[in-house]
């Protein structure tokens, strides 16, 4: 698995590149914000919808900040995935680099949703 700063991730979709954009964080946080065309499988829901992942494309794996995401390709590895990229600060860092009208969320929202 590599880890690619914001910037990178977006000159890959830039530039076209076929991949598929998993976001890993919970339903209520992808309902709030999450980068365009991305599919939600939450990391309790992984296990369950392994099968359904893609094998053949890379996936760009997304979280709040990078920790998550970067957990779930450390499991993804173990079953045999490869092609693995982890968006490095996850949304917020995206918030902040590259689309700066996503909205953030910080620690009151994450303790009023859980």
């Amino acid at each position: 698995m590599i880890e690619k700063e914001p910037l990178q991730v977006k000159e890959l979709l830039d530039s076209g590149a076929d991949m598929v954009l998993v976001d890993v964080r919970e339903k209520w946080e992808f309902e709030y914000c999450h980068i365009p065309n991305s599919i939600h499988i939450s990391v309790s829901d992984i296990p369950d919808n392994i099968s359904k992942l893609e094998t053949k494309k890379p996936l760009l794996l997304v979280c709040h900040n990078g920790r998550r995401s970067r957990h779930i390709g450390e499991e993804l590895i173990k079953k045999g995935f490869g092609n693995l990229i982890n968006l490095k600060g996850g949304v917020d860092q995206w918030a902040d680099d590259i689309d700066k009208s996503m909205p953030k969320y910080g620690m009151k929202e994450i303790i009023e949703n859980s």
